[in-house]
């Protein structure tokens, strides 16, 4: 039988999800190498990619708990939100409390998540961390691999396991591209995203609420808003790449979010407004599912590399943490038996990785549509009123998805057999309804 201190794994991605997986796994004993293709961001001015705010929520704080940073980054660094905040074309602001108990989720800076990250992996005595290490190919059949060294030497070496925790585009996965049956898709969605900034207000503090999600709903697009700790918000515009190119001038923009935004007009200012949205080009949103994550007992995939999704669920970091979690129970389970531990995590995960996948999508449609609609409205209603007479056999989705850690796929099915429940009802409410009209009507 292993134990922790026998295992040698390699980490490829210095992200968020491989610096947690190097935390948790170094925390249990076991010897990790990661390994990061760029330079050290807490030594960066400026980080390239994306930057849109993470929303931590319960599956996430977990795993952060693994590693013993929950409190460091809720206390320090996260700011609560409580629920949406819906901004109407005349700017009337409607609140929707994501449920009636007032659990919340917690705005997240990238950057700051990810320094924090780093930073406990290398004071961790059993990780090494590596920057500018460029992942090139890996054996499967005996854990070899090789990297390029910031002075362009190319630098073989050997583990028990190889993580790929590389992301959307990730390195690790590319390779087992080229084995027999392993499945592949990619899809993304005909909308793109760009990043804009509300300051602070002239006093130093928030310029709206902060403790909701803001969200700017038009149907077939939209703008959301979250606080920093700095008092600013991050904001990001979703609308299609079509709706995007009709942008080129200023005229055309500020006329565009005076149609549709004009409350967030005088928030961001006309000039920043400007200034920021030309600064670059709107960004593509990718949804990726692959299946196995493993290859024998040697490579393990991780968070997007496994399961990108779209932003919209607020769970692909906290999806990828969970990952990491039980990638962790998984270890210890079968006393670090990888030939067990690899296949287990992909039977268990990938059925749950796909339907968060599809959730997210879903979402989407919630966000910039759904949250307008009288039905929408009233059906929350109707969730929240029964969890709180029935809070161990109704939940709403989105506290199950947000604020438990039951499987993604059983999410799916417990919301599908709450649906059929209410429609039940419904009908045989609204027979009830008919019945009594017919008998008053012709037995008065």
């Amino acid at each position: 039988m292993k134990e922790a201190k026998d295992l040698h794994v390699s980490i490829i991605g210095g992200g968020l999800v491989g610096s947690l997986c190097a935390c948790i796994l170094g925390n249990k004993g076991v010897h990790v190498k990661l390994y990061e293709y760029r330079d050290d961001i807490r030594t960066m001015e400026v980080v390239a990619g994306r930057s849109i705010n993470l929303a931590l929520s319960v599956r996430g704080r977990s795993a952060l708990r693994l590693a013993g940073l929950e409190e460091e980054v809720i206390d320090k660094h996260g700011i609560p939100m409580k629920g949406r905040m819906v901004h109407s074309t005349s700017g009337k602001r409607t609140p929707v409390p994501y449920d009636n108990r007032g659990q919340c989720i917690y705005s997240v800076g990238r950057r700051f998540l990810n320094e924090t990250l780093l930073t406990a992996a290398e004071k961790n005595s059993n990780v090494e961390v590596f920057f500018k290490h460029k992942f090139l190919d890996s054996r499967f059949d005996d854990g070899k691999y090789k990297v390029l060294t910031p002075d362009g030497q190319v630098q073989e070496d050997s583990s028990d396991m190889l993580i790929g925790c590389d992301g959307a585009y990730s390195a690790v996965r590319r390779q087992m591209l080229k084995m027999p049956r392993f499945n592949y898709s990619q899809f993304y969605i005909e909308h793109g995203y760009l990043e804009l900034c509300i300051p602070p207000t002239e006093d130093g503090d928030f310029a709206m609420e902060e403790n909701y999600l803001h969200i700017w709903p038009r149907h077939t697009f939209m703008l959301i808003a979250l606080p920093n700790q700095d008092k600013s918000y991050t904001v990001t515009l979703f609308m299609p790449f079509s709706m995007f190119e009709k942008l080129g001038t200023p005229e055309s923009l500020l006329e565009f979010f005076e149609d549709n935004f004009s409350d967030a007009v005088s928030l961001i200012g006309k000039d920043r407004l400007v200034t920021d949205f030309f600064r670059t080009k709107a960004s593509a949103l990718v949804s990726i599912k692959c299946n196995p994550y493993h290859v024998n007992d040697k490579v393990l995939l991780l968070g997007d590399a496994a399961h990108a999704m779209v932003p919209f669920y607020g769970q692909g970091m906290n999806a990828g943490f969970e990952d990491c979690e039980i990638l962790s129970q998984l270890l210890e389970a079968y006393s670090y038996n990888l030939e067990k531990v690899l296949p287990a995590f992909t039977d268990n995960r990938n059925v749950d990785a796909e339907a968060i996948c599809d959730l997210a999508m879903y979402n989407y449609v919630e966000m910039r549509h759904l949250v307008t609609s009288k039905k929408f409205l009233l059906r929350k209603k109707i969730d929240n009123a029964l969890y709180t007479f029935f809070p161990n056999a109704w939940i709403p989705l989105y506290s199950m998805v947000t604020f438990s850690k039951l499987r993604y796929s059983h999410c799916i099915s417990r919301k599908q057999m709450q649906d059929k429940i209410l429609e039940s009802f419904m009908w045989s409410l609204a027979m009830v309804v008919f019945s009594s009209v017919f008998f008053i009507v012709f037995y008065g």
